[in-house]
């Protein structure tokens, strides 16, 4: 009754545990020892839903999995070469196969289909490997020889997702070498180190705060070193744009410019895939920036 916002906080006390191995987590969901977990394994979330008195919460929404290509470094300078590779990967099987069906398919840029700056009419990229070869053509290529670096450090099922990525670039004429590298120090000694490698972001609230964190020029974590005159100037544009429909309209032109000339891959938009005991109720509306309802499940859930 305390609680500084008024209608939220209807637990009387939380305990929050950090439980690393995805078995323990769910264990100790079903035997009651908590109420709640995040980050359920896709490969056992149907046998969890099963379990008595187990609710599956998924929203999909921010997060979302990369394949950054480093701009500076040839190949991938070439935008030819970074289209050709763009069109030859099964986005919506890597949905499938590696998401378990819990995601949607991306078009390399990072703002997510539940965002209200979401160009939706933008053509979707899809596996067409004579696209792929087309532009290869047009980068001067018959064919193109590349390494992937991958880790599940990178994401769950990354090492799956650039074999996936590998054995279909085989028909555009694009020989694609998985380096599994160790999950020990992938970020330090892998991301941002080698040309072409796995990654992924949680999302931001807003496409300033995604674009400015991961796009815009010369930011510590543009991780595919990335530089576009036109797409940085309006990203400052649209900061200062105060009318909504201006500013929509910047932001379309901003996706679209990371569709066609962006230096990194985005195949999917992964759900945060969340369970709970049915004794607990939530929103009808939960959050989609981050998993647990925005982090706010503490202050917006109850018990039912």
């Amino acid at each position: 009754p305390n609680y500084w916002k008024e209608g939220r906080a209807h637990f009387d006390a939380i305990e929050l545990y950090s439980i690393l191995d995805s078995a323990a987590r769910q264990n100790a969901l079903i035997t009651g020892e908590v109420d709640v977990i995040d980050k359920v394994d896709i490969n056992t979330v149907g046998l969890l839903s099963r379990a008595p008195g187990i609710k599956i919460l998924a929203t999909t929404g921010t997060q979302h999995f990369v394949f950054p290509m480093d701009y500076r470094a040839a190949p991938f300078s070439d935008n030819n070469v970074r289209l050709a590779l763009k069109y030859a990967l099964d986005r919506e099987e890597m949905v499938q196969k590696i998401l378990g069906g819990y995601g949607a398919v991306g078009n390399d840029h990072p703002i997510g289909p539940g965002d209200q700056f979401f160009a939706a009419d933008l053509e979707q990229h899809a596996y067409d490997p004579d696209k792929a070869k087309f532009h290869l053509k047009e980068a001067g290529m018959d064919s193109l020889n590349v390494q992937l670096s991958a880790a599940d450090a990178a994401f769950a099922g990354a090492v799956d997702a650039a074999v996936l990525f590998s054995e279909k670039a085989a028909a555009a004429g694009i020989n694609i070498e998985v380096v599994r590298e160790p999950n020990d120090a992938y970020w330090d000694n892998v991301w941002m180190k080698k040309p072409f490698c796995a990654s992924y972001w949680g999302g931001r609230p807003t496409p300033d705060w995604m674009f400015a964190t991961a796009y815009a020029a010369g930011v510590p974590w543009n991780e595919s070193y990335w530089d576009n005159a036109r797409f940085n100037e309006l990203l400052l544009s649209a900061r200062s744009e105060l009318d909504f429909a201006k500013r929509k309209d910047m932001y379309h032109e901003m996706q679209m410019i990371c569709q066609k000339e962006g230096s990194t891959i985005t195949p999917m938009f992964a759900s945060y895939v969340m369970a709970h005991s049915d004794k607990v109720a939530t929103p009808d509306q939960v959050a989609t920036n981050w998993g647990l309802d925005g982090f706010r499940c503490v202050e917006r859930w109850w018990f039912a």
